[in-house]
């Protein structure tokens, strides 16, 4: 039996209901929702409400393939055979400065092969993405700032290196909303734990904490264990509603005196996301559920099941998906590099192009994004023997900032073409670089936004993810 206590009866404490509180609260579970941010939209309104872009939009979601600690650009999408003509030689003009010593040339120990029409050289390691690489623009000139994982991490997802700045999917979260109250707008899935720099890689920032990313371990396949308190095994959906509204009744009153404090408005609408979760994630995190065929063609193993969730998220309206390569830093391969990206790519290659081409025969390829990326490239040099990195094997490769690759799929990207190069050796970017910073402003771009106007007023200056940088890469867009 159901009853309504008016507020003025109840005996128990704010602090003692929640303590004894029964609901299934999943959402809070999923990340750090209550980081301060200065300011919280209006009870009354949900802030992940969809909105319709300022501009004209060539996406509406992302997925953002995170290749974690720096794949090598001259093993995967830029082939150098000067490299080989200079194996186990000094390069000519000598190298550029990284955060350890190098020494001789590093000639890949893959092959590269022209695929497509378009005839775009991919590397061997990565036939599977060879074969749809019609659909891709390689960006062969990106660079960045440093060559140390934990700023590069933060450059690439917040825009900036050093300073606590909202990540990309809480800037478009904040500009777009989502399409779904029933699951997260903003997705982080990364196996076997958190990446270098943890949750600052999708946090929210200055921005409400409702739009930072929930964080999701794809290590497990169990919805109880992929998301803690997802299920209530104690009371049904209809006494915890109850709860619910009641519990919003006395967060109402709390907030009115408080001046809408922003981390009690982020704590209200995790419970309600929490409650609507237990209705929805579990079927959408549950790739079972896909025809056999369709999970074959993904492929087995971990990366091919977070990449198949990624492409269920986003056709039930997710906003933004990040896919995580592993905690730690996989792709790191300081030594043993032909071992390492081959095993790597491998777990991820087939998968990859199973997404573009499910996307594809969906009709969804054209409103989602896809970005294929790492924090920063590394050395066409050799990584020297114990500097505190390596093992002194003598065949890996140091971080490189100076020149590197990503690529774009979808979302009004134009296929089949490669934008940019680095040197004969791939050091560095020397036909039209493009910084983080133009590869944000080109990606808001095709969401709808000008990164010049995109922007939060906080601590009495208007900021934005590209800070006072950037420019669009026309050439990159359809």
């Amino acid at each position: 039996m159901s009853h309504q206590f008016p507020v003025e009866q109840l005996t128990l404490s704010r602090r003692e209901l929640l303590q004894r509180c029964g609901m299934g609260f999943g959402a809070i579970a999923l990340g750090n929702l209550i980081v301060g941010a200065p300011t919280a939209a209006a009870l009354g309104t949900d802030p992940l409400l969809p909105k319709p872009a300022p501009m004209p939009v060539k996406a509406k979601h992302i997925i953002h393939l995170f290749m974690n600690g720096g794949p090598s650009h001259v093993d995967t999408f830029d082939p150098k055979p000067a490299l080989t003509k200079f194996a186990g030689k000094p390069l000519p003009g000598g190298t550029l400065q990284t955060e350890r010593p190098t020494g001789a040339a590093f000639a890949s120990p893959f092959k590269f092969h022209k695929c497509g029409q378009s005839g775009i050289e991919v590397s061997d390691i990565f036939p599977h993405i060879g074969g749809v690489i019609d659909d891709i623009a390689v960006i062969r000139s990106m660079h960045a700032d440093l060559p140390s994982h934990e700023n590069s991490l933060l450059l690439m997802n917040c825009g900036e290196g050093r300073q606590i700045r909202p990540s990309m999917g809480s800037w478009l979260c904040y500009g777009l909303g989502s399409e779904n109250q029933n699951l997260p707008a903003f997705v982080a899935m990364c196996p076997n734990g958190y990446p270098i720099q943890e949750t600052q890689n999708w946090q929210s920032g200055f921005l409400p904490g409702v739009y930072e990313g929930s964080y999701v371990d794809t290590q497990h396949t169990k919805i109880e264990q992929l998301i803690e308190h997802i299920r209530n095994d104690r009371l049904p959906l209809a006494d915890q509603r109850e709860q619910l509204n009641l519990l919003e009744r006395l967060n109402a009153r709390h907030a009115e005196a408080r001046q809408q404090d922003a981390a009690l408005e982020t704590r209200i609408r995790s419970f309600e996301l929490g409650f609507r979760m237990q209705t929805e994630a579990a079927e959408a995190f549950d790739v079972s559920r896909e025809p056999q065929y369709i999970q074959d063609m993904y492929g087995p193993g971990v990366q091919a099941r977070q990449i198949l969730i990624a492409r269920r998220l986003v056709e039930r309206g997710v906003r933004f998906v990040q896919v995580w390569h592993g905690a730690g830093q996989p792709w790191d391969s300081h030594d043993d590099l032909e071992i390492q990206h081959r095993k790597l790519a491998g777990q991820c290659d087939q998968a990859i192009a199973a997404l573009i081409t499910d996307l594809k025969q969906r009709g969804l390829l054209d409103e989602t994004l896809i970005i294929w990326s790492g924090e920063f490239g590394r050395t066409p040099s050799v990584e020297l023997p114990k500097q505190g990195a390596n093992q002194g094997k003598i065949n890996g490769r140091d971080h490189n900032h100076h020149g590197f690759t990503t690529w774009l799929a979808g979302g009004g990207v134009r296929g089949g073409y490669v934008h940019g190069a680095t040197d004969e050796f791939g050091f560095k970017a020397v036909e039209n670089p493009v910084h983080v910073h133009d590869l944000h402003a080109t990606i808001l771009k095709l969401m709808g936004f000008d990164h010049e106007r995109f922007t939060y007023r906080y601590a009495g200056r208007d900021f934005r993810l590209t800070d006072i940088e950037g420019r669009v890469v026309p050439e990159l867009i359809a």
